[in-house]
């Protein structure tokens, strides 16, 4: 089987440029990241196909080209889904904490974040539901540390986050949902008993309280019988 190689080069409609990450390339996929400057602009590359056999001075003309579709790396990246922590602030309030992803972009030694080049347009949807509800609420945050409040006391909630661009289309504005992390509360037996099994402990409750009323009422009567009898046979007694 002969081998292929490809090169890649692309333009923003100006002049032609090398992508050196994609040069003389055998896989199926290169990253052409660090080539595109700036990032939000419209760019469309051309990938020549070349055959090993081939002259290596061989004019640009007899390869095969095939011209990808426009794209613009601002607005049509994939976002992979994020990391985040839940810690109680309160009994009704949670801090998310999220970790921004990781680019392949490098400046000057340092490797990028998405907040680093998206900057105030990146927010992050946190989705959340009460643990055996199946109602969901949504809620935007601008930071990569957000709040969620008026939650119920107590109870335990389930949470996923992900990217979230609304300067972007819509087919492209939400990155990946991250792993649903749940915040664990420890309620005590009397927060774990349902409505029914506190009707049933009030009933047996009062139940309870009627037969000890009624058994220290009849306790009562039958007492004073008693100590009304030794008068009565007094009073019966001839003089």
């Amino acid at each position: 089987m002969t081998k292929v190689f490809c090169h890649v080069t692309f333009s923003d409609d100006s002049d032609w440029l090398e992508c050196y990450d994609c040069s003389q390339v055998s896989e199926t996929e290169c990253d052409m990241t660090n080539s595109l400057r700036p990032f939000d602009k419209t760019y469309h590359a051309d990938i020549q196909t070349e055959h090993v056999t081939m002259d290596y001075n061989s004019d640009p003309e007899e390869l095969t080209h095939t011209y990808s579709p426009k794209f613009n790396p601002h607005k049509q990246s994939n976002i992979s889904a994020v990391k985040f922590t839940v810690a109680a602030k309160d009994e009704r309030t949670v801090i998310v904490n999220i970790t921004d992803p990781l680019t392949s972009i490098h400046d000057y030694g340092k490797q990028l974040t998405i907040r680093d080049i998206l900057k105030n347009d990146l927010k992050y949807k946190i989705s959340y539901y009460k643990s055996g509800s199946t109602g969901k609420r949504d809620v935007i945050s601008n930071s990569s540390v957000a709040e969620v409040s008026q939650l119920d006391a107590g109870e335990s909630y389930c949470f996923m986050v992900a990217a979230f661009i609304p300067s972007r289309p819509k087919s492209t504005q939400q990155g990946a949902w991250s792993k649903q992390l749940c915040n664990q509360v420890h309620k005590t037996v009397l927060q774990e008993l349902s409505v029914g099994a506190w009707v049933g402990a009030v009933f047996i409750v009062l139940t309870v309280v009627i037969v000890i009323v009624t058994v220290t009422v009849l306790c009562c009567k039958r007492r004073k019988q008693r100590n009304k009898a030794p008068y009565t046979a007094q009073l019966s007694a001839p003089a």
